[in-house]
């Protein structure tokens, strides 16, 4: 009887540890969207910081963040500061209420682990070297350290989350001035009570840093709120549907396109008003529009069609320094605004957070431009087919730059993609001239309806002399001649990137298939001969 109380005893133990240890994280309300907040105090920053979540103060100024992933709010009460100051109170006082039951040394760190529980510092604490925080294979593993006293960091110090722990269940409760010393990462939240909270250069934070009365100071840091624990996913707004100018690699409405150098393409290549002009089709997978046709009129009125869908998107966070665009700065899907001429300077990141179908978009109230060796940054599963530009003007983008996404010029001139750029999209206006020079351009993701085939090598009016599908193909391709083309006595050469020669077939009926099963995944060219007149060419892709 005696052993079976003891059990019993030891399981409501156990029992009550698990509800003590993963049940106890506070409701931030309206907080949890802050990366940064003081309720009574400044929030400044000096450097260049990168700051997902949003930034404010509801007694206060926010000053010198630059861009920030986030929505700026300096005493604009019940639109953000005010219930945000009263949510930060209340999370203080339920973790402020929570009883402890271990008790560290103040000096926290050297290699030490912690589980899940609230631990209680009854003095000020440092943290030094490393700090391990394991979940124990508990996702919900909440950690509370309250702190009686500041709390400060030595330089490099770091927190190291293993076994499931996760920053949005760590809270860190100080009475005191919070303050961190260079090269510092911290995960969780922090809630200094009464006093200042300071970031040192170099400084990462994983989590939120909250004052209830004093100043927040960061200079040069990375913070970023944590993901999980009932955070919204993140998905940004539904794609647009581009329609047939999903086809196009590099198009204009109303302008001409003209290429210099050797462009290499994936996509159709045309202008629906004027010329297109200077591609080559051994270089442009798909459909080299040299006029306005069918096609072209569907594309420019499609293109129209997406244009006015992004371009009236609610906006989420207004990026209100464009001229500063890039530097790092880190963005999540949401659709972002800059209400002037943008300039793309060294990196920008774009974090999908883990969600492959999550959309971007930048609406650009002016032109782009961009630095030489600009970058556009994919991570954490975003993708270049879910990333929109929309720019009220003309887009420059220059040498040896790569950029991600589809680029739509309204009414401008996409005046010029530079020598050596890689744009892993599309390049669309809805009116002015676009120039290429030597770059490499794909559309990001071609569907399946779009036509394939090489230059309509005679004049604008004229239609291509075949239709070649699908392409990329995989065994089999099938070659379509036009009317104007006799359908005896059409030679189709194939060749291999070594320039040999690999097939010759002469065509005999309209329609042919050809068996392409021994053709190694590569790249190849072809011919095709009419007459002895060499009527198309163009490349195909063996997957």
């Amino acid at each position: 009887m005696k052993k079976k109380l003891l059990i019993i005893s030891a399981a409501t133990l156990l029992l009550a540890l698990a509800n003590r240890s993963f049940g106890q994280a506070p409701n931030l309300g309206t907080a949890a969207n802050f990366a940064l907040f003081s309720t009574n105090g400044a929030v400044s920053n000096t450097g260049i910081s990168q700051i997902t979540g949003n930034v404010g103060t509801n007694n206060g100024s926010s000053t010198a963040f630059g861009n920030v992933n986030g929505v700026m709010h300096d005493m604009d009460g019940v639109s953000g500061s005010a219930p945000a100051s009263t949510d930060v109170l209340s999370a203080y006082n339920q973790l402020n209420f929570t009883k402890a039951t271990v008790f560290p040394a103040p000096l926290l760190g050297n290699g030490q682990v912690l589980t899940a529980g609230v631990d209680s510092i009854a003095s000020a604490a440092t943290l030094n070297m490393g700090l391990t925080l394991d979940g124990q294979g508990h996702s919900n593993a909440v950690f509370i350290i309250k702190i009686t006293g500041s709390l400060s960091t030595n330089a490099s110090a770091k927190v190291y989350l293993i076994n499931q722990a996760m920053a949005c269940n760590v809270y860190w409760v100080v009475e005191g001035l919070v303050s961190m010393a260079s090269g510092t990462t911290m995960r969780g939240t922090i809630i200094a009570n009464n006093a200042a909270i300071n970031m040192g250069t170099g400084d990462t934070l994983e989590g939120r840093a909250l004052s209830i009365a004093g100043a927040v100071s960061v200079s040069g840091v990375l913070v970023y709120t944590p993901i999980g624990c009932g955070s919204p996913l993140l998905m940004g707004p539904a794609a647009p549907n581009m329609g047939a100018a999903a086809c196009y690699a590099i198009f204009s409405s109303g302008g001409a396109v003209t290429n210099t150098g050797i462009t290499n393409v994936t996509g159709d290549v045309g202008t629906n008003t004027g010329a297109c002009t200077g591609f080559s089709a051994s270089n442009v997978t798909g459909t080299i529009h040299p006029g306005p046709d069918g096609s072209t009129a569907q594309c420019a009125s499609d293109l129209l069609t997406a244009y006015n869908y992004l371009h009236t998107l609610p906006v989420d966070i207004e990026l209100l320094y464009p001229a500063q665009l890039g530097n790092n700065l880190v963005l999540t899907p949401h659709t972002y605004y800059m209400g002037g001429a943008a300039t793309l300077t060294d990196t920008l990141i774009l974090n999908a957070e883990g969600s492959a179908n999550a959309v971007f978009v930048l609406l650009i109230n002016g032109a782009l431009t961009t630095s030489t060796y600009a970058k556009v940054k994919l991570i954490n599963g975003a993708l270049a087919k879910n990333v929109y530009w929309v720019m009220e003007g003309a887009v420059t983008i220059n040498n040896y730059s790569i950029i991600n996404g589809t680029l739509i010029s309204h009414s401008g001139a996409l005046g010029a993609v530079n020598t050596g750029v890689v744009l892993n999209g599309q390049a669309l206006t809805t009116g002015g001239a676009v120039t290429t020079d030597a770059i490499t351009a794909g559309a990001p993701s071609i569907p399946g309806n779009c036509t394939t085939v090489g230059i309509h090598e005679s004049n604008p009016a004229n239609t291509a002399a075949a239709n070649i599908f699908p392409n990329p193909f995989n065994g089999v391709a099938t070659i379509v001649l036009q009317n104007n083309l006799s359908f005896e006595g059409t030679e189709f050469k194939l060749y291999n990137v070594m320039g040999e020669e690999v097939m010759n077939i002469l065509l005999t009926n309209q329609s042919t298939t050809l068996n392409m099963s021994q053709m190694p995944k590569g790249i190849y060219f072809y011919e095709l001969i009419n007459q002895a007149r060499k009527v198309q060419t163009g490349k195909l892709i063996s997957q």
